[in-house]
């Protein structure tokens, strides 16, 4: 008797709609962390209260120093690689080109 072929199930496309955010934080030691969310106020609050990543729970306070918003996901988290990927002069330079208005609405 032949067996039959296990059944792959298809691959479920997860649809992400909504606003996301990259985001750049300044440790208590000076060092920077880069991040992606969909709720920045959440994600910058959780980060303080010790969650959300073990790297910024040991440096803790860490301050918001640069966001920036998209669409999709997809292209949020294609930034945060690429930002990750940068040296620390290229942080800051990223972090100096930031509107400081628009830091404060976030904190």
């Amino acid at each position: 008797m032949r067996r039959k072929a296990p059944r792959i199930p298809k691959r479920r496309t997860i649809r992400r709609s909504g606003q996301f955010f990259v985001y750049i934080l300044e440790c208590s030691d000076g060092s920077f962390y880069t991040g992606y969310t969909n709720h920045l106020q959440k994600r910058v609050a959780l980060h303080n209260k010790g969650g959300g990543s073990k790297y910024v729970k040991t440096r803790l306070p860490a301050r918001l120093v640069f966001f920036k918003s998209y669409k999709y996901y997809k292209l949020a988290i294609l930034e945060e690689r690429r930002i990750k990927t940068l040296t620390r002069k290229g942080k800051e330079g990223l972090v100096s080109s930031q509107d400081k208005r628009a830091l404060r609405k976030w904190k």
